[in-house]
């Protein structure tokens, strides 16, 4: 049974299970390359900011398709855009496999990695929040899973690529995606099983608040992928002394790529802590407010990670990943809020090639920075660039109106 869902009518079960499995897919399918970054660069013979310039064009795509996706989800539904995504990134997973080796062709695959995978996030969510009464609440035990995904790839990477090597890391990995459409077959998404939700006359959404919570959450998309991009590396490269401590208490066989991996398997999982936070937040207080919190305290935390290394740097990232995943759910339900109900795969399709599309810009960054200053410096530019965030949000929360959601008031005027 999903988590949090007593109560949920059954097409909402089957909204969210086939929801759940695609959200934990699209972010196992980003986010088993940074966990085989140092395993690649061996097999390449090349720099790390090499290897990870390969990636640019996945999470480009994954961004920037995102709005024609949901512009087709709105116009055909969320069903066969979901059965697009799970066949395309499947085949493309498999085909990175049998092409890993010749580096051209491995970079092609990987962008069509991340061009199917960009189905997801607008199709998903939209449907979730056209179609189920307890939006907050579907955000996020779908949140939970997409962290599910997200805390998965490093370890699922990790221990493939310990075992058999990168080449068995994206053969599964299509596998896994394959999977997607059995499930669409055993919990079908027909009509019959959908909720028709009444939408009033003046359900026009706020534009100008939408606006500005755009460029919140571009920000909030350099700093999401440029920390998670970097992650497993980091930790291999500044947590030594915790893998010589494991290699001393009896585990001789671990590589530190595979102690890395399982260190930030861990502390995603702890994030899923926090997008179930998120979610019940955003039902009980003022989502804005609780937006501006969460994003805040990734300030300290970011730069206590550019700071420390082996357990204090755990301690950190921990606090970061808790609060960085756990407004996800916060977000969503704002753009659920201040968007048409009617046009809401397109405003996800939006938010998303902002977050995903501009957001792959932080690999770049991530390279240059690890290039020019060292590794460490990466996190000293992210709690910066998570501080002009804070910024535009206290700028949204001056300028949005009292609005209401479901007939109950969830913001109040800043003044």
């Amino acid at each position: 049974m999903l988590p949090t869902t007593n109560g949920l009518q059954p097409y909402e079960r089957r909204i969210l299970i086939n929801t759940c499995y695609g959200h934990f897919l699209s972010h196992l399918n980003m986010l088993v390359f940074p966990a085989v970054v140092l395993p690649l660069t061996d097999i390449f013979g090349m720099e790390m900011a090499g290897v990870l310039a390969m990636s640019f064009w996945m999470y480009l795509f994954f961004g920037l398709t995102a709005l024609p996706w949901g512009l087709a989800a709105d116009r055909w539904g969320a069903g066969p855009l979901l059965g697009i995504f799970y066949v395309g990134a499947g085949l493309a997973g498999i085909a990175a496999a049998i092409f890993l080796d010749k580096p051209t062709i491995f970079v092609l695959t990987l962008a069509l990695l991340g061009l199917f995978s960009g189905i997801y996030h607008p199709t998903g969510l939209g449907l979730i929040s056209k179609q189920m009464n307890r939006v907050s609440l579907g955000m996020g035990t779908n949140g939970m899973f997409g962290n599910l995904g997200i805390a998965a790839a490093p370890l699922l990477a990790g221990f493939i690529n310990w075992l058999w090597g990168p080449k068995a890391v994206y053969g599964i990995l299509g596998g896994l995606n394959l999977i997607g459409l059995l499930l669409m077959l055993i919990f079908p998404l027909q009509k019959e099983f959908r909720a028709e939700k009444t939408v009033s006359a003046g359900d026009n959404g706020q534009p100008s608040a939408f606006l500005i919570l755009l460029v919140a959450m571009m920000l909030g998309g350099i700093v999401y992928r440029g920390a998670t991009v970097i992650l497993p590396a980091y930790f291999e490269l500044k947590g030594p002394g915790i893998f010589n401590w494991l290699q001393a208490a009896g585990g001789r066989e671990l590589s530190p790529n595979l102690v890395a991996t399982g260190l930030v398997s861990l502390i995603y999982l702890i994030g899923m802590l926090g997008q179930y936070a998120g979610g019940h937040i955003a039902e009980r207080y003022s989502t804005r407010y609780s937006y501006l919190v969460f994003h805040a305290i990734t300030i300290p935390a970011a730069a206590g990670m550019a700071l420390t290394g082996d357990v204090p740097l755990v301690i950190a990232a921990t606090t970061y990943v808790f609060f960085l995943l756990g407004v996800q759910p916060i977000e969503n339900t704002l753009v659920a809020t201040f968007t048409p109900k009617k046009l809401h795969h397109s405003a996800f399709g939006l938010k998303f090639v902002l977050t995903f599309g501009i957001g792959s810009l932080a690999v770049k960054m991530v390279a240059a920075l690890q290039n020019q200053a060292g590794i460490a410096s990466v996190f000293s530019g992210l709690a910066m660039i998570s501080l002009v965030l804070v910024l535009v949000v206290v700028v949204l929360i001056r300028k949005t109106s009292p609005h209401r959601k479901r007939g109950e008031l969830v913001a109040t005027s800043a003044g």
